[in-house]
């Protein structure tokens, strides 16, 4: 049986821990933004990823955000989905999302961006799909929080905005709303 994120917090409220707080989480996400300016601008043979569907709106906060320091630069930027790339797509119910990529990734750099790293299994999933659209010159992962301790496949992050210690029967939810924080709590069996 799945809970939904709002039950969980009404039901245990008091085991939630606040990892980022807004102003933590917006700082963070700029600085991961500043660090991909130092590496890659002018980004003209740089093209940014979000994976589908929690690497989203992180992918869609670092873009605007650079899109507000420089008003007039295109940004290369696209959405992969990774549903059918997965080793745990029998075991998990996963809804399809929609690979958006408006450009080649052919020869370009490429920088994936997603909410948490764990286990590294999305973001293999994730080099299968991209190179099933093409064959990058490089790969880079920007990702918000690293759960480490706990890579089941040799994967690290190039950008990471927050690196955690936690226990395997925990979970990490990063929100970017009205509410924006990233919380970690302990997900019921």
């Amino acid at each position: 049986m799945r809970m939904n994120f709002g039950y969980l917090c009404t039901t245990i409220m008091n085991e939630l821990t606040t990892i980022l707080d807004k102003d933590q989480l917006h700082l963070t996400l700029q600085r991961l933004s500043h660090q991909l300016i130092e590496n890659h601008h002018p980004f003209k043979d740089t093209c940014f990823i979000g994976i589908q569907p929690r690497g989203v709106p992180v992918s869609d906060y670092i873009i605007k955000y650079l899109s507000s320091l420089y008003p007039g630069m295109e940004l290369q930027y696209g959405k992969l989905d990774i549903t059918f790339y997965r080793d745990d797509i029998r075991r998990q119910l996963h809804v399809p999302s929609e690979t958006h990529l408006p450009f080649s990734i052919e020869n370009k750099k490429v920088v994936l961006i997603d909410d948490v790293l764990y286990t590294g299994r999305t973001i293999r999933a994730a080099m299968d799909a991209l190179l099933d659209n093409g064959r990058p010159s490089k790969v880079e992962l920007c990702i918000l929080v690293d759960r480490r301790y706990s890579r089941q496949l040799p994967i690290q992050p190039d950008y990471c905005g927050k690196a955690i210690d936690s226990f395997i029967t925990q979970k990490v939810k990063v929100l970017l709303d009205d509410d924006a924080r990233v919380v970690l709590y302990d997900y019921p069996d």
